[in-house]
């Protein structure tokens, strides 16, 4: 690749395991940017299983229409990252600002933007129907939460922001679905009443960031529900009252009922909770599909309540509403600094280079090959 050019990892939108790396030129009529168009070179992006979990649900959640390559066969899957701006047709945004934000796994990515109070918002015709959470970019200069060197390992800024695109999206969506817990979905009665919360796939980094807040509040048992060959390492982050494989749901006391969340997607998994609790099960949330080659088979018979696919923007604009923007960013802030900077003593963070690291990047998390204490960061 050039200077001239840009290159992106695109995955087969049916076959995900499938990629392929496309190389386009910048300065040709078709890679020119247009009056009021910003380009940013993608310094490091994150890719964990919840980029799976995109790819997977890219159709029915929108994820391929956030960079579309124009095929129905491959599609970009959004990644979270920090990039900065190489080239400017815009009179709002400089050359050289840093931001933060969801970008394309590529090593250039173009935008429309409109300038907020904290950054811009990407207002491509095609990102119209998105949240405005996914079309946020965060200057580091007015980022409330920016981390500091002292988050990352050694006091170095390069891991903390390698911690940070690892750990920040995934963190603040267990932050908020353990908000929306404490306060039974607005009922005000914290879980829903019950005594403890079951954790499916509880080494998943979301479900890690869920169960390090539940931990902090306390008055509720935290379960954590992962492979054997997990066990050790969940175990050891000290976040879960109890851990168990998946074979020991049936083991688990009902007594007080409880809630589940669930971030395997795995529905015979899921089903085994539903059927221990039965009607003892007072809410069961969806967040993720980490068990992405799991049997998805919707004729599995869930006994007790219907699970609730968590969507974190909603919750985003519900909370901001709630508490206000700016206490809505504090309270963000102090929740992923603490869980980034607590990462050391459970998370090392591999460097993948380049596009064909990249791309050896998915192909291992999506194999699975990757220990929940490694953090891949290309």
């Amino acid at each position: 690749m050039s200077d001239d050019d840009t290159t992106t990892l695109e995955v087969h939108r049916t076959e995900i395991g499938r990629t392929r790396l496309v190389t386009e030129s910048m300065v040709d009529s078709d890679g020119a940017i247009d009056d009021g168009q910003v380009r940013l070179g993608i310094d490091r992006f994150a890719i964990t299983a919840n980029n799976i979990t995109y790819a997977v649900f890219g159709d029915m959640l929108g994820y391929w229409d956030f960079f579309p390559t124009g095929d129905d066969e491959w599609g970009r899957v959004p990644a979270m990252g920090w990039a900065t701006v190489v080239e400017s047709r815009s009179d709002d945004i400089a050359v050289g600002g840093r931001y933060y934000g969801w970008f394309p796994m590529s090593s250039h990515a173009v935008f429309t933007p409109t300038p907020t109070s904290d950054g811009f918002r990407d207002d491509g015709a095609h990102r119209a129907a998105h949240a405005p959470v996914y079309r946020a970019y965060v200057s580091t200069e007015t980022d409330p939460m920016y981390p500091a060197p002292s988050e990352g390992v050694d006091g170095s800024l390069d891991d903390a922001e390698d911690r940070h695109v690892l750990l920040r999206g995934l963190a603040l969506t267990g932050f908020l679905a353990e908000e929306f817990f404490a306060d039974g979905g607005g009922s005000g009665e914290p879980y829903f009443g019950t005594a403890r919360v079951v954790v499916l796939s509880a080494s998943s980094k979301t479900a890690l960031g869920f169960a390090d807040r539940a931990a902090r509040r306390g008055g509720v048992e935290v379960v954590g529900v992962t492979s054997a060959g997990n066990r050790a390492m969940v175990e050891a982050t000290g976040f879960y009252d109890t851990v168990i494989s998946y074979d020991e749901v049936a083991t688990l006391e009902t007594e007080g009922g409880a809630v589940s969340i669930d971030m395997a997607g795995n529905p015979a998994a899921l089903a085994a909770v539903h059927s221990h609790f039965g009607d003892g099960l007072a809410y069961s949330m969806t967040v993720g599909r980490s068990h992405h080659d799991a049997d998805a088979s919707t004729d599995i018979e869930m006994v007790g309540p219907a699970p609730q696919l968590f969507f974190a923007p909603t919750e985003v604009t519900r909370r901001i509403q709630q508490w206000g923007r700016q206490e809505y960013g504090r309270r963000c802030a102090d929740a992923i600094a603490g869980f980034a900077t607590g990462s050391h003593a459970w998370l090392s963070v591999e460097n993948r280079t380049g596009a064909e690291g990249a791309q050896g990047a998915w192909a291992d998390v999506y194999s699975g090959s990757v220990a929940p204490s490694v953090g891949l960061v290309a």
